[in-house]
């Protein structure tokens, strides 16, 4: 690796790290945090270094070590995390690291390139909240009492900003790239009239 790609894919890691600190506190933020960006960090970090293994093990360090200074610091509840379904974050963020990687086909972002991401990233986004909503459900110990239609009701309640939130940054995350990308032709574009 040459300087330039290794500074490139170091400058390019610190915003996803630093998005993850910022909201990772606040799972569906309110009127004074941002939702949690999590699972759309894990989505660029797919895209951006699919190859770079170490940046997903970081990621999860990096999440695990919020979560244990929001419960010890911050008095966050430990209700979600404090349970054998915890480690199931692993394969749940993995999912979207990989939708990442898938996406990397997509590198010219057309419109038809973002909407497949866009797509690909909201598969995923179901398929992660299926694992960590399940194994929460399933290894938790605490919802023994819940019915299945109780359990249902909190998919209904909880799917929607899980997602939404997700998208959201996956989208502006995708518009961002696509600007970045185009810029340096517009301003030969513009030198040029």
């Amino acid at each position: 690796m040459n300087t330039k790609q290794w500074l490139q894919a170091n400058v390019l890691t610190l915003p996803l790290i630093a998005l993850m600190a910022l909201t990772r506190f606040h799972h569906f933020g309110d009127a004074f945090s941002l939702p949690d960006a999590s699972l759309a960090v894990f989505f660029f970090a797919g895209l951006g270094f699919a190859r770079r293994w170490w940046l997903l093990c970081l990621l999860l360090l990096e999440a695990a070590l919020i979560d244990y200074v929001a419960i010890t610091q911050f008095n966050v509840s430990a209700f979600c995390i404090a349970t054998a379904s915890y480690g199931f974050l692993i394969p749940t963020y993995a999912v979207l690291w990989f939708a990442g990687s898938y996406c990397v086909k997509f590198k010219t972002l057309t419109v038809n390139d973002m909407g497949l991401s866009i797509a690909v990233m909201a598969l995923a986004t179901s398929i992660a909240f299926f694992i960590s909503n399940t194994s929460f459900y399933l290894l938790s110990g605490r919802p023994a009492q819940l019915l299945w239609a109780q359990y249902v009701d909190g998919v209904m309640r909880y799917y929607p900003p899980y997602t939404g939130s997700a998208l959201c940054y996956g989208v502006l995350g995708l518009v961002i790239i696509k600007l970045v990308k185009t810029l340096p032709n517009l301003i030969a574009n513009h030198k040029a009239v």
